[in-house]
């Protein structure tokens, strides 16, 4: 949960995602985006789902994630968690 968050407001829902090379990534893209789509049909636009990746994404797998309205923590910036008040 955020800081300061508000009775009743959902949790920030993070994926670790993790990968050796490029290739699984871009097979793999659409699953988050009909996760993203199935949380914000379940629970509405306040749902908070972001992806923790660690390893190889390259711009097309970003850049499809962008898209969908997914942001990324990378691993070896996890402070930038601190943006999302966690």
């Amino acid at each position: 949960m955020p800081f300061h968050a508000q009775p009743g407001e959902l949790p920030v829902l993070i994926e670790a995602k993790s990968a050796g090379d490029f290739t699984n990534t871009n097979k793999r893209r659409k699953e988050e985006a009909a996760k993203n789509a199935q949380l914000r049909d379940t629970y509405g636009d306040a749902v908070s789902y972001i992806l923790f990746l660690c390893g190889y994404f390259d711009t097309g797998y970003l850049g499809y994630e962008a898209a969908e309205g997914i942001d990324w923590v990378w691993e070896h910036r996890i402070d930038d968690l601190a943006e999302l008040g966690l």
